[in-house]
């Protein structure tokens, strides 16, 4: 069952791979809750429930609709042979769909990578999280979708969508504004951060620093170029227990911190090599001490930092004085402890060095 508190949510999934939540079912369900705008910032789109959802927004008369999507996406590589329809044909059938219902679909046409994956429903509710709206992405690969319905937080989640539809994303992204407010949601402090203008890598960081007791996360990629395994190694000298799980191929990528994170003490599990049952590790989790949250489209990478555009949300405060604060983030960071836990028990093995 999703995890609730005032207007937070946090679903972990697929159920098709053990996770407790529907990652389809929270996704469409938000956008079936719209009655006046939509605002839909997505790296990759190629699931149709998901597209006929937002059509289906447009036809009950939802007015103010928007789509950005990665236009790697929308294109071939190469082209495809004679009478084949090429990789990315469902994305592009999908995105013709909704400009057919006069939804505007744009493609950001960003020489890195356009990461984000939110929706900003009515004004006053955002979805976001580590899910891009692929079949993938809410059947096969280990996710998480956070749904929060509070107008704070939506309007900076709105403000950076109106940023990136006018062509402000990545690393032209000095016109950007201050620092994204940080409301409390039944005494819950929520924390909106967007790469590269609000620098994640640093609040990640300084989350890790405070770390008393434990850190454990779930990452897809988890590169040496990211500061952040270099305070994770610090945080571990110190004698904060530090786990996680990486996905498999990306961890045994030359470029990856997977080695140097082993031989400091960093506990690291990756999918077993045969019959782990999951496609992806494409969560972008990490929990400090049991309860502070770190969510959202960010991976651990310098370019992620820099260049890509992306968003975090930090759930609670270390050490939070506020009672139903405290109370909240501890079961939000007990979820999602106990989801890494059955990730590492049901799906994976020790990461031992070749």
């Amino acid at each position: 069952m999703p995890v609730h508190h005032a207007g937070v949510t946090l679903h972990l999934g697929p159920r098709s791979v053990g996770g407790p939540d529907d990652l389809e079912a929270a996704s469409i369900d938000f956008i079936d809750g719209a009655e006046r705008e939509l605002r839909v910032a997505v790296q990759e789109l190629d699931h149709p429930p998901i597209a006929e959802a937002i059509v289906r927004a447009k036809r009950r008369g939802v007015r103010l609709m928007d789509v950005v999507l990665e236009a790697d996406y929308l294109r071939e590589p190469r082209a495809p042979a004679p009478g084949k329809d090429g990789t990315h044909h469902v994305n592009r059938m999908l995105a013709n769909d909704m400009l057919r219902e006069s939804i505007d679909v744009k493609a950001d046409f960003n020489p890195n990578i356009f990461h984000q994956k939110f929706i900003v429903r009515d004004g006053d509710a955002v979805l976001t999280g580590s899910t891009n709206f692929t079949t993938t992405g809410v059947t096969g690969n280990l996710n998480h979708v956070v749904v929060i319905e509070e107008r704070t937080t939506a309007q900076e989640y709105r403000r950076e969508f109106l940023e990136i539809n006018r062509g402000v994303f990545g690393r032209w992204s000095d016109a950007h504004g201050p620092a994204p407010r940080e409301p409390r949601v039944g005494g819950l402090r929520i924390k909106p951060l967007f790469a590269p203008e609000h620098a994640p890598e640093m609040e990640i960081m300084k989350l890790m620093a405070k770390a008393k007791t434990r850190v454990d996360f779930a990452i897809f990629t988890f590169a040496q170029s990211s500061g952040i395994d270099d305070q994770m190694i610090a945080t571990a000298a110190r004698g904060v227990k530090v786990r996680g799980v990486l996905d498999g191929k990306q961890a045994n990528q030359t470029w990856a911190a997977t080695k140097g994170l082993h031989a400091a003490g960093v506990e690291l599990h990756l999918p077993k090599r045969r019959g782990s049952g999951i496609r992806k590790v494409h969560h972008k989790l990490m929990v400090i001490d049991g309860e502070v949250l770190v969510t959202g489209s960010f991976n651990y990478t310098g370019p992620a930092n820099a260049v890509n555009d992306e968003n975090i949300v930090v759930i609670g405060e270390v050490e939070d004085q506020d009672p139903a604060g405290r109370a909240a983030q501890m079961r939000f960071g007990a979820a999602a402890l106990g989801e890494i836990g059955r990730i590492i028990h049901d799906h994976c093995e020790p990461f031992v060095p070749d």
